[in-house]
């Protein structure tokens, strides 16, 4: 969105009057999908304590079919139908639509994930008196251009930017040049109970089942995944490979498979509405991302209590610790990769114990529960002060990180 455009809504907003100490939020984000990022604000959503914080969201366009089935049933939700972000008629109807929800439910926290709806919510909350924003940047800014370097630094200035994991709240802080008092962390966390009743995994049985959650994009490395999974195959010839998940990046990768000889041992079966079914049909869980923060796939992983292999990359050191929760290896190093396999698929005894661990793990440090009484705590902190969110730089928010 053009400061042309910023300019037109400015003058025809006025502010309104926000005295409630109670956090109201809305959170703003581009669509509803079941990704990683999607599925952890739904679920926030879904959990926060009302009495405690009142939600509402808002869809810059929703309107797709995915997107509306995911509606939450117990929250305000506006969906602006807006395509683009123009700079034209459309985005200021838009503003002024999105102005008005707030008024309407007395909105005193914004909090936008994702570059159109952080361009969009955040400087228009401050035009229309909301004080509080919050900008989500849950990844490293692998993407970064010197052009979003510079709006992420704007959005920094006038409000907190929140992120997932210490990894990522370091590289905002180099990457945008922020103010470290004004990053805050928020670990992800998974919901436990949907995965109770899935079995250990059996890497002795006759066919070992290899998985992977992950979008088809070029930053989670599945044709590097193939690429381990053709030699893998040639030695152990009862490994299967499947990965769930959709992208762009489909179509290339169907062709390295059929490539490679793999039709039948490596299949891409697109998304899943049913994460916990999915893994429970896996043995050995892996993500072999070059880029991450906090992996919603590898808590999942462990939730299921799967024997996991994860590139050295974002918090995935933190999530399963090396040799004790799982095995870690270098980030685009195919030999390393393939070598953890190899690991898991010639010691079963190892993987059982490693899956263990990964659930009780999960257990202690990632529920679902802690992760929502954080963000409840940190609303109701943030309304008490003056000023947008300050932390201590250089801490982690959860007390029990690991040094």
């Amino acid at each position: 969105m053009g400061l042309t455009t910023l300019g037109k809504i400015s003058v025809l907003s006025t502010q309104y009057s926000l005295n409630s100490t109670k956090p109201r939020v809305c959170f703003v984000i581009d669509r509803l999908s079941r990704a990683g990022t999607e599925s952890q604000l739904l679920a926030l959503i879904r959990n926060l304590d009302r009495t405690r914080v009142e939600p509402t969201l808002c869809l810059l366009n929703g309107q797709d079919d995915e997107s509306r089935s995911l509606f939450p049933v117990d929250c305000p939700v506006l969906d602006l139908g807006l395509r683009k972000l123009m700079g034209g008629r459309s985005t200021i109807s838009a503003a002024m639509r999105l102005r008005a929800f707030w008024k309407q439910h007395q909105v005193n926290v914004v909090q936008a994930y994702f570059l159109d709806s952080a361009y969009f919510a955040l400087p228009l909350a401050r035009l229309s008196g909301i004080r509080h924003t919050i900008r989500v940047r849950n990844n490293s800014g692998y993407w970064l251009t010197p052009r979003h370097r510079w709006l992420g630094r704007m959005l920094g200035k006038i409000g907190t930017t929140l992120t997932n994991s210490e990894i990522a709240r370091l590289a905002v802080i180099e990457a945008v040049g922020l103010n470290p008092q004004r990053v805050r962390v928020i670990e992800n966390g998974v919901d436990l109970d949907r995965f109770q009743n899935i079995k250990p995994p059996d890497t002795a049985g006759p066919a070992v089942r290899i998985g992977a959650v992950a979008n088809l994009r070029q930053v989670k490395n599945i044709d590097g995944l193939i690429r381990v999974a053709a030699s893998i195959c040639g030695k152990h010839p009862h490994a299967r490979f499947q990965v769930a998940g959709e992208g762009d990046e489909r179509p290339a990768l169907a062709e390295q498979i059929q490539k490679l000889g793999l039709n039948g041992r490596f299949e891409l079966i697109g998304s899943v509405v049913d994460v916990p079914a999915f893994l429970a049909g896996v043995d050995i869980a892996v993500n072999c991302s070059h880029s991450e923060s906090m992996s919603n796939a590898v808590l999942e992983y462990m939730a299921a209590g799967r024997a996991i292999i994860a590139t050295d990359v974002g918090a995935n050191g933190r999530l399963i610790r090396n040799e004790q929760e799982g095995l870690v290896v270098p980030a685009q190093d195919d030999a390393a990769l393939e070598e953890g396999l190899r690991r898991y698929l010639d010691d079963p005894t190892r993987a059982s114990s490693y899956a263990s661990a990964a659930r009780i793990r999960a257990e202690r440090e990632f529920s679902r529960l802690a992760m929502v009484k954080e963000f409840e705590e940190f609303f109701v902190t943030l309304l008490k002060q003056k000023r947008p969110a300050r932390t201590r730089a250089g801490q982690p928010n959860r007390s029990n990180s690991d040094s």
